[in-house]
């Protein structure tokens, strides 16, 4: 009994720890992706391109090649853990070996690509922009509304996260069941909610989009970024029939049971009326 416990003690310190370096690791990754690209147009504290180098020069400029490249491969890194990891043979393999710290694993392994990915990510500084907002008022304005528009993204995403089971996303909940012996948390769910998650990998892909490609500057290495996550996210989940017709339902049997307290009372004050019209 003292091994199972300190087994216990030792992976719930694991999951937490692990639950610490993604929090910050996802608040790292807000900072880099969204507000350091407004903050600098808005305050010019960087600069973010040239836009007097014309393209066919900076094409042929071998710092911008070899940032494309670096970058280029950073991508291929994240895109490839997160894969990989969730192929359906890695993640029985890693099952067989890790048990309830399989999906910890899997969330520290994205969280350390990430980390890789914004420490060493290399901005194209010597070529010219997409876009780039810089005529007064909208120079003041448009990176306001940007800010407004990515703030307004982040918090739906961080709800759409805790609406989906937080603790179970980043491992948590396994670990959790795991020492009280309930067994994966994954299997206590309806089939249609197990093909449903297998099938969503990411359910915040409109978000994600809108933090992407809405910014007052679009640099080259910004366009990359975006543009490979951008195909990424389109091609990660395959959604069909099946899973629409779980969600309806599922939608549908919640708001009947937010409807039921309305109904109660509307059927509450009828008697009421009904007691008031025989006296």
């Amino acid at each position: 009994m003292a091994s199972v416990t300190v087994r216990g003690w030792a992976i719930c310190t694991v999951s937490l720890l692990n639950f610490a370096f993604v929090f910050i690791s996802g608040a790292d990754f807000v900072r880099f992706i969204s507000f350091r690209a407004i903050y600098h147009n808005i305050t010019g504290e960087t600069t973010l391109c040239q836009d007097s180098v014309p393209w066919s020069e900076a094409l042929q400029d071998s710092s911008v090649l070899w940032s494309l490249v670096v970058d280029l491969g950073l991508l291929a890194l994240f895109t490839t853990q997160h894969s990989l990891l969730a192929w359906s043979p890695v993640k029985q393999a890693l099952q067989s070996v890790l048990g309830a710290l399989n999906r910890t694993a899997y969330c520290f392994t994205t969280a350390l690509t990430l980390q890789i990915l914004m420490r060493y990510w290399q901005p194209v500084t010597s070529a010219p922009c997409l876009w780039s907002v810089r005529h007064a008022p909208w120079s003041i304005w448009f990176p306001l509304l940007c800010f407004t528009l990515h703030f307004l993204c982040w918090t739906i995403i961080c709800s759409i996260l805790m609406i989906f089971d937080c603790p179970e996303l980043l491992g948590i909940k396994q670990v959790y069941y795991e020492c009280l012996g309930l067994g994966d948390p994954l299997s206590q769910k309806s089939p249609g909610a197990q093909r449903f998650l297998s099938h969503l990998r990411h359910p915040v892909c409109l978000e994600l989009g809108v933090v992407l490609w809405l910014l007052p500057c679009l640099s080259l290495d910004r366009l990359l970024l975006a543009g490979t996550l951008s195909t990424y996210l389109a091609f990660a989940h395959s959604l069909d029939t099946q899973d629409l017709a779980y969600m309806c339902a599922h939608f549908n049997s919640k708001m009947l049971i937010l409807s039921e307290p309305q109904r109660g009372s509307a059927d509450t004050s009828e008697r009421d009326n009904g007691n008031h019209t025989e006296k």
